[in-house]
């Protein structure tokens, strides 16, 4: 099992910045991928960010290329997603979640283990 708690969320105005935490434990493999999703109120949860083990490889949604930068600290076995310039469009909750083959996906199947997710508002 493996138990994800994210953090860093809560209400900034529209242009300004907000930094999310996802810290790994339990039977974490030796090398394994992480992505950030979010769903905003009434959508369905969609794709944000990934980065491989190595932090090497990295996706992210064309909505946030340039804004968002997403990094991990093995380490720390913990994964950022740093959001610059925000907009009230990036209000949901952002959920971090592991994927244990270490495939960077964009997609939700694949991923083993989700957070319970953080709370972003961007206020206009």
């Amino acid at each position: 099992q493996v138990q994800l708690v994210e953090s860093g969320g809560g209400l900034v105005q529209a242009g300004g910045s907000l930094r999310l935490s996802c810290a790994a434990s339990g039977r974490t493999f030796s090398s394994y991928a992480m992505g950030w999703f979010r769903q905003a109120p009434g959508k369905e949860r969609e794709f944000v960010a990934a980065i491989s083990w190595g932090g090497t490889t990295t996706r992210y949604a064309d909505s946030v290329k340039g804004r968002f930068t997403i990094s991990r600290d093995n380490a720390k076995k913990t994964v950022y997603l740093q959001m610059n310039s925000l907009k009230p469009e990036d209000t949901a909750v952002y959920y971090c979640a592991f994927d244990q083959t270490n495939i960077v996906r964009t997609t939700e199947p694949g991923y083993n283990y989700w957070g319970q997710g953080t709370q972003v508002t961007v206020s206009s």
